[in-house]
């Protein structure tokens, strides 16, 4: 484990270290990747909790049952990978695969403007989630929209029209019947 990580801002927060696994300094991880062993695929990892930030190389790992266990290469101790507990796992964004034309990351999507058909500025694009159906856009207000509304609009062709990352913006129409 070394000390130097990437800027900040060129980090992707893709899981966390949640506990200990075993005795051999293993740790259980919680993954925001899909599918959650995806997170295997990076071998280098910037941990970071607060102020505190290390450098580590991913050992191995696997899935178990619906828990991911990730060995840290260096890290063979019980009770020093329990002070790893709550730290956030980073990549930087360069690592991260190509998509297709169309499709996007949620981090893509997060502060873009959303306007609708009427050209009326609802808000900025604060986060996503993951329901059954599809996943769910949480717009809330920004200056200059329309109100000071939350509104969650689904992540569909239905909905979202179109997405202009240079122009920072998405066009919906959120009038549709969803």
């Amino acid at each position: 484990m070394n000390t130097g990580p990437e800027p900040a801002e060129d980090l992707l927060v893709l899981g966390k270290i949640v506990s200990v696994h075993g005795i051999r300094g293993e740790v259980k991880v919680y993954s925001f990747t899909d599918p959650i062993d995806n997170l295997l695929d990076y071998r280098h990892w910037t941990l970071r909790r607060g102020d505190e930030t290390k450098r580590a190389e991913l050992a191995g790992g696997r899935l178990q049952g619906n828990v991911l266990v990730a060995k840290i290469k260096g890290l063979d101790d019980r009770e020093v990978a329990r002070t790893y507990s709550d730290f956030e796992i980073c990549v930087p964004r360069s690592e991260l695969p190509d998509l297709d034309e169309g499709e996007f990351y949620w981090h893509q999507l997060q502060g873009l403007r959303v306007i609708d058909q009427n050209d009326q500025l609802l808000g900025q694009v604060d986060h996503l989630f993951e329901t059954g159906a599809n996943d769910v856009l949480v717009v809330k207000p920004c200056e200059g929209s329309l109100d000071e509304r939350e509104r969650l609009l689904p992540y569909t062709d239905q909905c979202v029209l179109g997405i202009d990352l240079e122009q920072g913006e998405m066009r919906v129409d959120w009038d549709a019947d969803f």
